[in-house]
């Protein structure tokens, strides 16, 4: 695999000066960037594979919607329709996404849009009234300016060389760092030494004294996945779980069932995996192989917007299916930092 990823550095080379180019001209002013007048808070991340970028927006949420009408905005990666569309709870994931809609049955009271046209979808919201937007997954959209931008690493990715796509991992030039407020390096374990952490700072630093900040990853109670299901269930030693997901990095979520339970079959599927009535019928058929009757399946929030399609949910009614939520947990120190950063920000006038 290694020797695959040197082959292709040509290649590499030559997106890494498409990408030096297009950033060029956007920094020298030869394509237009539009700023607003509002509080516009991008999050995003510089490598593909997931960084954490859901957890910060809701962390976001939670922290700015009790000062000042608050929206969300993403692409709304895997959804059919297109243009500007605001989600619905009752939407479905094929309509809206599912990372919008999972924003939007957790923060029903939150606007919550889509639109592959970050500029279009600020608009329309600034005109409708929202004065705090927070942009899920926008760092590289630079027609678009924003006011403060956070950028995520993910800790378990940081001894990995800063390679680009396709011999790497990163979609943007490493010193394209430059351009965030706050960087946040997420995932990070409870055990991570400070010796380690200092390592990580020195890595990521940059001429701009940028705050470099740690925040893990915390785990909530199961919660049923289809609505009309009750029973409450709990993870122990003696229980089985087919772990079943289709999001970027599942690893996380596979070490923290590994010390919570004695087995998990993983049935793992790409990223925004559009699940289909025969792959369910395998997730049933493999369920009912654990020999275990203290047994349970368990996904994550985004996979459970998708397996809430009707087509995909009526095979999975009575199964004993639950999710798993996530939360960012900082340092506490980070945190004071974070906090005080972004509400300074979206205190000042525009």
């Amino acid at each position: 695999m290694v020797y695959l990823r040197v082959l292709l550095l040509p290649f590499s080379l030559l997106y890494g000066l498409a990408i030096w180019i297009r950033n060029r001209l956007y920094d020298w002013g030869w394509l237009r960037s539009v700023a607003f007048d509002r509080s516009v808070i991008v999050v995003g991340n510089l490598a593909v594979g997931g960084t954490g970028k859901s957890p910060m927006t809701e962390y976001l949420v939670r922290l700015l919607s009790p000062r000042g009408r608050l929206a969300t905005l993403s692409r709304g990666y895997g959804r059919k329709t297109k243009g500007f569309l605001e989600v619905m709870p009752d939407d479905t994931a094929r309509r809206s996404g599912d990372e919008p809609l999972q924003f939007k049955r957790k923060f029903p009271e939150v606007t919550v849009a889509v639109d592959e046209d970050r500029v279009d979808g600020v608009s329309r919201l600034i005109r409708s009234g929202h004065d705090i937007i927070v942009l899920d997954d926008a760092y590289q959209h630079r027609a678009l300016r924003p006011g403060f931008a956070i950028l995520l690493f993910d800790y378990h990715a940081m001894s990995k060389p800063n390679w680009l796509l396709p011999a790497g991992n990163y979609r943007d030039a490493f010193k394209e760092r430059r351009r965030a407020d706050v960087m946040v390096v997420t995932k990070t374990p409870l055990g991570a030494t400070e010796a380690e952490k200092d390592r990580i700072r020195r890595g990521l630093s940059t001429a701009r004294h940028i705050p470099i900040l740690f925040a893990g990853i915390g785990y909530g109670s199961l919660t049923r996945v289809l609505a009309n299901e009750s029973g409450a269930a709990a993870l122990h030693r003696d229980a089985a779980v087919l772990l079943l997901t289709g999001i970027a990095n599942p690893a996380p979520l596979y070490e923290y069932l590994s010390s919570q339970v004695s087995e998990i079959v993983h049935m793992r599927y790409a990223d925004h995996h559009d699940y289909s009535t025969a792959d369910i019928h395998k997730v049933v058929r493999r369920f009912g192989e654990i020999n275990n009757p203290d047994k349970l399946i368990v996904t994550t929030e985004k996979d459970a917007q998708r397996l809430r399609e009707p087509a995909i949910s009526d095979l999975m009614v009575g199964l004993p299916l639950y999710m798993v939520p996530i939360h960012l947990e900082f340092d506490p120190k980070d945190e004071a930092t974070f906090r005080e950063r972004v509400l300074a920000y979206c205190s000042r006038p525009h």
